[in-house]
C-alpha cells in the first residue's frame, strides 16, 4: 500500500481525455443515429415508425450496464472478439442514438401544422420539406436540451469502466486499489468529472432562457 501523490492525481486529470473522446465518439454517432430516429418516428410511414419506436423502447427500456455486458461479452460468443473502445463507443452510440432520436422527435413534432401545411401547400416533397423548413426550426428548440443531454452521456461513460475501458472511473479504482484511499481517489474523479460537465449544464441553461426571451418577443 502507498499514498496517494500528485502522480495519481495527474493520472486521473489524463484520464480525462479518454472521457472526453468515448463521450465526442458517443455524441456524433448517437446525433447521426439519433437523426435517423427522429427522422422515421415523424416519417408517416408506419413500417418506419414501428421500428423507430421499438428501436427507441428497447435501449431508453433497459440499462446502459446492461447493454455493455451484451455487446462486450455477447459478440465472443458469437465469435466476434471486440475491445473494450469497441464495445463502450457501440453501446454508447446506439443508447445515445434513442434518447437523442426521442428528444428530437419531439421537437419536430412542436413545430406548428401551419408550417407543415404549407411546406405541402408548396408541393415539397418529405425530404425538402424537412431540410428547408421544418429542421431549421427544430434546431432552434432542440439546442438546449441536445446540450444538456450531452451531460448525460458524459456521466454515462463512467460505466465503461466494468468493461475495462480506462478512462476517469477506470482509473481511480485502479489507483485506490494501489492506495486504499477512497475518499481522496473518487473525491479527484469526481472533482474531474465536475469540471467537465458544469460548463455543459451551465450552456445549456443560458441557452434554454434565450430559447424563452426570444419566444416572448
Amino acid at each position: 500500500m502507498r499514498t496517494f501523490g500528485m502522480g495519481d492525481f495527474w493520472f486521473i486529470v489524463q484520464a480525462a481525455q479518454w472521457t472526453a473522446l468515448l463521450s465526442l465518439i458517443a455524441f456524433v454517432g448517437g446525433a447521426i443515429g439519433g437523426l435517423m430516429v427522429a427522422l422515421a418516428r415523424t416519417s408517416g410511414r408506419p413500417i418506419l415508425e414501428k421500428i423507430s419506436m421499438a428501436f427507441t423502447q428497447v435501449f431508453q427500456g433497459t440499462p446502459l450496464l446492461m447493454q455493455l455486458f451484451l455487446v462486450f461479452f455477447g459478440a465472443p460468443i458469437l465469435g466476434v472478439e471486440v475491445s473494450p473502445w469497441f464495445a463502450a463507443g457501440v453501446t454508447l452510440i446506439l443508447n445515445t442514438s434513442a434518447f437523442l432520436g426521442e428528444i428530437w422527435r419531439g421537437c419536430i413534432q412542436a413545430i406548428p401544422k401551419g408550417q407543415w401545411e404549407a411546406a405541402e401547400a408548396l408541393a415539397m416533397s418529405y425530404g425538402r420539406r424537412m431540410r428547408l423548413v421544418i429542421l431549421p426550426q427544430a434546431w432552434k428548440i432542440a439546442v438546449p436540451p441536445t446540450v444538456g443531454y450531452l451531460v448525460q452521456v458524459l456521466k454515462g461513460t463512467s460505466l465503461a469502466a466494468i468493461i475495462g475501458f480506462t478512462e476517469v472511473t477506470r482509473v481511480g479504482q485502479i489507483i485506490n486499489n494501489a492506495t486504499f484511499q477512497p475518499l481522496i481517489v473518487f473525491s479527484v474523479v469526481g472533482a474531474v468529472y465536475f469540471t467537465l460537465c458544469w460548463p455543459l449544464s451551465l450552456l445549456a441553461a443560458r441557452m434554454e432562457r434565450q430559447l424563452k426571451l426570444s419566444a416572448v418577443r
